[in-house]
């Protein structure tokens, strides 16, 4: 017996990536809807072998399903995502307006799964961001193991964390570079994003820092341990798939890194590639399509007395976003809505 499951915003990169991991994942579904907006109603996108024609997401009846994948930005969940809880489904919501409610759990599956049955308060829970997401999961197992004091990270993220139109603005700037006729100005980046970097992603605090750096310092402390500091620069890279990070992590005890590198390679969710030899690590456009979080250059820190460094490398369309949030559907299911 399946269940009756909703993706909400089928038509974006993070919708469209749902219902294929449902699909590749195999994860047990009776009955399926795609809802989008109204100027994308009637779009075909594929589950499978199958194509599915969106709904209109506004006139939708929640009623009588089960799960609800929201990947429609923090506006209209702030809508739609209450009315769905309200009529018995539950919704796993992308975006990161629940995040921070205390009464809604952030959840990584392979890091918290026991928080999925915090759900029942307001029937919602929340997939975090996509760097906190691959960087928690590299955490969690060494954290077990030696008590994590600090974390100070550095990300390089894709265009593709900013949707379509930034991985668009990345192609079309691209281009324009070897045809020095067709100027394409910034739009979705504040500079020029092609041959560029930019450290800036998400809107400035009053700290200085920018609200994607105070996502992954909060979110980290949700769902790993409150007492874990952390600091982060985030940083938007030429790169249309696939987040990067470089974590400097600080222990209360000694961990030695041949013994983290045991640890990674036995951890849900991660995969291991750290060959001390040129290319013996793994890079953005390697991960893309990938389940996996990769781990890669696992060295001491000799500069402090319990330090580490490492490499961490994932597809943010999927451990990021779409693959995490069917992790806690499956969890969810496996735990609390369990049928036949």
């Amino acid at each position: 017996m399946g269940y009756k499951v909703v993706v909400a915003g089928a038509t974006g990169n993070v919708g469209r990536e749902m219902l294929n991991i449902l699909a590749e994942r195999e994860f047990p579904i009776d009955d399926i809807a795609a809802l989008a907006s109204r100027r994308s109603l009637g779009t075909e996108v594929s589950f499978g072998d199958r194509t599915l024609k969106t709904q209109d997401l506004e006139a939708f009846d929640f009623t009588g399903w089960d799960i609800a994948l929201f990947a429609i930005g923090s506006d209209a969940t702030k809508e739609y995502a209450p009315k769905a809880a309200a009529a018995g489904c539950v919704v796993i919501d992308n975006s990161s307006l629940y995040r921070y409610d205390p009464d809604v759990p952030l959840v990584v599956p392979e890091v918290n799964a026991a928080a999925v049955d915090g759900y029942a308060k307001k029937n919602i829970i929340a997939n975090p961001n996509c760097s906190t997401a691959q960087m928690v999961v590299a955490l969690k197992p060494l954290h077990d193991r030696a008590k994590i004091k600090r974390v100070v990270v550095s990300t390089y993220q894709a265009t593709s964390g900013a949707g379509k139109e930034g991985v668009d603005e990345l192609w079309d700037q691209t281009k324009a570079i070897y045809n020095p006729t067709d100027e394409v100005p910034p739009k979705k980046f504040q500079k020029q994003i092609a041959f560029n970097v930019i450290p800036h992603i998400d809107s400035f605090m009053e700290d200085g820092s920018t609200k994607e750096e105070w996502k992954m310092v909060v979110e980290t402390k949700k769902i790993v341990d409150p007492g874990i500091k952390v600091t982060a620069t985030c940083v938007r890279v030429p790169v249309f798939v696939g987040h990067a990070e470089s974590i400097n992590i600080e222990f209360e005890d000694h961990l030695d890194e041949d013994e983290a590198r045991d640890i990674l390679r036995e951890a849900p969710g991660i995969m291991v590639i750290d060959k001390r030899e040129d290319g013996g690590y793994v890079t953005p456009v390697e991960c893309v399509g990938d389940f996996a979080t990769f781990i890669s250059r696992i060295r001491q820190d000799s500069t402090i007395d319990n330090g580490l460094n490492l490499w961490c490398v994932s597809d943010n369309l999927r451990k990021g976003a779409a693959l995490n949030a069917v992790q806690i559907a499956e969890t969810l299911c496996n735990r609390v809505l369990k049928k036949g």
